[in-house]
């Protein structure tokens, strides 16, 4: 399974972008979904993360109200929504998936997400 993300790019604060965290290799149907972003000097941050049947999802408080996350299973893919960016959200944004889990689970932790894709930059400035 390899995952590419993109959408990535340049914004101007309260600006908008979409990742895309598209599959391929196999289908992303039995897995759950995570976004996760690694800023320069930090650590890597768990975001969202949606469940293999799309029926559960979870934001980090950093995140919450502005981010959505959700996946369209003909396209084997799942997008991050970013709203009202912030120059603090400027990093590099991963998605992971993680197979291990009940339909309607998903996490945040590092520990258990397979497979990670390549990241896609981020820059929130004006």
């Amino acid at each position: 399974l390899q995952l590419v993300e993109s959408g990535g790019g340049l914004v101007q604060p309260g600006g908008s972008l979409t990742l895309s965290c598209q599959a391929s290799g196999l289908t992303l149907d039995y897995y759950a979904i995570g976004w996760f972003r690694q800023a320069p000097g930090k650590e890597r941050e768990g975001l969202s993360c949606i469940s293999s049947s799309g029926g559960y999802t979870n934001y980090a408080d950093s995140v919450k109200g502005r981010f959505s996350i959700s996946r369209d299973y003909s396209k084997n893919t799942v997008y991050l929504h970013t709203n009202s960016l912030k120059p603090e959200d400027t990093a590099v944004y991963y998605c992971a998936a993680d197979q291990g889990l009940p339909p309607l689970s998903c996490h945040w932790s590092e520990i258990g997400y397979d497979f990670w894709g390549q990241g896609a930059q981020v820059t929130v400035s004006s």
